[in-house]
């Protein structure tokens, strides 16, 4: 009850208070002389002129200033050759920035609190960032991929669970197109924090494949013929070709029902599918014509009579 009436009697001196200085006001106004009046009206306004043409010089040349600071940022990515978005995207940031400033300092020379409007802006700053943290994340992703370059436009990729080839790099997402014409768009906010899978970014690729013959097959023989497949293409890539290395087969596995070979080529990134399955079909259509005999699944029963 005390707190109560302690408030109710804080507010009514308040109120006094107001009335008190507008009395006062109104008395010294109607005390003083017109010609007196008309002439401090007309100080105060030139007072605020001068306010109004120096926040309007500022301005202008302000304005003049962030233009000049945004050619020389353009001329600067031009002449690095920055990449288009990661440029336009610092372009905007900064003049965004230097704006709001101007515009502090401008609101500041007409003699107007800026405190106020500097802490609003700040409150509105973090609420609108709040709100667009998964944009704001994209961004920085964004500018992540675009700065360290893991892949670039027409590279094949693997990312996400989802394979394809680049066709747009932007500030908040990457386009793919997969080989059944789907396009997938990812957030770079995702993509920079996961695995990438660059198919294309190296300019060698190797091709594996494993050969099951079956058991009793001459392994020189199949070895020899799988060489000679393989190097009759002119694809594939050896140490003279400044591949990795030569064309390379071994028995790598003896399984329950056949003989594994492994056979290892190095071809261009591009020519990575053009060799396995031209090399595939010739292995099948060869192998057998030698006396090279594919296995299948066998199972050896033995009867004892009790």
């Amino acid at each position: 009850m005390l707190h109560i009436l302690q408030a109710v009697t804080a507010s009514e001196i308040d109120s006094l208070d107001v009335k008190k200085q507008a009395i006062e006001f109104i008395e010294t106004i109607s005390s003083t002389p017109p010609n007196e009046l008309f002439a401090q009206f007309i100080e105060q306004a030139i007072k605020f002129g001068l306010k109004v043409v120096a926040a309007l010089l500022i301005y202008l040349i302000g304005a003049w200033i962030i233009r000049k600071i945004k050619r020389l940022l353009g001329k600067i990515f031009e002449k690095r050759h920055t990449e288009q978005a990661i440029a336009s995207f610092v372009m905007s940031l900064c003049t965004i920035s230097l704006t709001v400033i101007l515009i502090i300092i401008t609101v500041g020379t007409l003699g107007i609190n800026t405190s106020s409007l500097a802490a609003l802006l700040t409150a509105g700053g973090m609420a609108i960032g709040m709100a667009l943290s998964g944009t704001v994340q994209n961004f920085a992703g964004g500018i992540m991929l675009l700065v360290f370059k893991p892949f670039k436009a027409g590279d094949y990729i693997e990312a996400q669970g989802f394979a394809g080839t680049v066709t747009d790099v932007n500030i908040v997402s990457t386009k793919l197109t997969t080989v059944d014409n789907r396009i997938i768009i990812i957030p770079n906010g995702t993509l920079s924090n996961g695995t990438i899978n660059n198919f294309s970014k190296c300019q060698f690729r190797r091709v594996d494949w494993t050969v099951s013959l079956e058991y009793g097959c001459d392994a020189q023989k199949a070895k020899a013929l799988l060489l000679d497949i393989v190097s009759s293409d002119q694809r594939v890539l050896g140490v003279a070709q400044n591949a990795p290395a030569d064309p390379f087969v071994a028995v790598s596995a003896l399984a329950n029902s056949s003989v594994d070979f492994t056979l290892r080529v190095w071809v261009k990134s591009e020519d990575y599918w053009g060799v396995f399955f031209s090399v595939n079909e010739r292995i099948y259509a060869e192998l057998p014509q030698n006396g090279l005999n594919f296995p299948f699944p066998q199972l050896d029963i033995h009867l004892k009579n009790s």
